[in-house]
């Protein structure tokens, strides 16, 4: 095994990022941090206490929770869903949890990051990602996933109506926008089931572990 691995995996909302990077990441044994958890928990706490100042009361509970304890959370209600653009446009709020993880990455030497700002951000250097992944995913396709992970019991139309005004607001928010690096390998999941993304992913992995050999 290469010294280090760093993976990047970047992509729309419902795009099938999160279950690419946990494929790779049990493969390569990777540790795999979810960007977009720290913003859903962000969003939560914003939704429950709706404090007067949301910089300092998200820099005190970010500070004290562990990753671990936040993946193991159900985050993906519809109503934080709905909300979450609204935090995760901010630049104070980017700038904490950017903060956060970057903590993270510098402790560990195999690691798959998956968000929406990953390659263009947070992994662009020091340290920088050895591959980076970018996906997508017909909005019908990723609209009835993620309805089928909310168990139904959302209307379909409110789920892609909600996927594809989050899409649209990380593509052109002011800090970080969600962007396709030139160096990114396109990982389109309506045209791929599971197996053959790990495939195609484990494919550039492997050239860059030989490579770093």
């Amino acid at each position: 095994m290469k010294k280090t691995l760093i993976i990047a995996c970047d992509g729309e909302a419902a795009s099938g990022k999160s279950t690419g990077a946990k494929l790779v990441s049990k493969k390569y044994k990777l540790l795999l941090i979810n960007s977009g958890l720290y913003y859903r928990y962000a969003t939560k706490l914003y939704l429950q206490f709706k404090p007067k100042q949301l910089i300092p009361f998200l820099r005190k509970k970010l500070k004290s929770i562990s990753y671990k304890k936040i993946s193991k959370m159900n985050l993906h209600s519809q109503e934080i869903s709905k909300n979450v653009s609204k935090i995760a446009k901010q630049k104070n709020v980017r700038i904490i949890i950017n903060n956060i993880q970057k903590k993270l990455i510098k402790q560990k030497k195999h690691i798959c990051l998956e968000g929406r700002d990953i390659a263009s951000k947070i992994l662009k250097k020091d340290p920088k990602y050895d591959v980076a992944f970018y996906f997508t995913c017909n909005l019908n396709i990723a609209s009835r996933r993620r309805w089928v992970d909310l168990k139904k019991k959302v209307n379909l139309s409110e789920v892609k109506k909600s996927l594809k005004h989050r899409t649209e607001i990380d593509k052109k928010r002011k800090h970080s926008p969600l962007i396709r690096v030139k160096d990114a390998i396109l990982i389109q999941t309506d045209k791929l089931n599971k197996m053959q993304v790990l495939k195609k992913m484990s494919l550039h992995i492997d050239k860059k572990l030989k490579v770093g050999n």
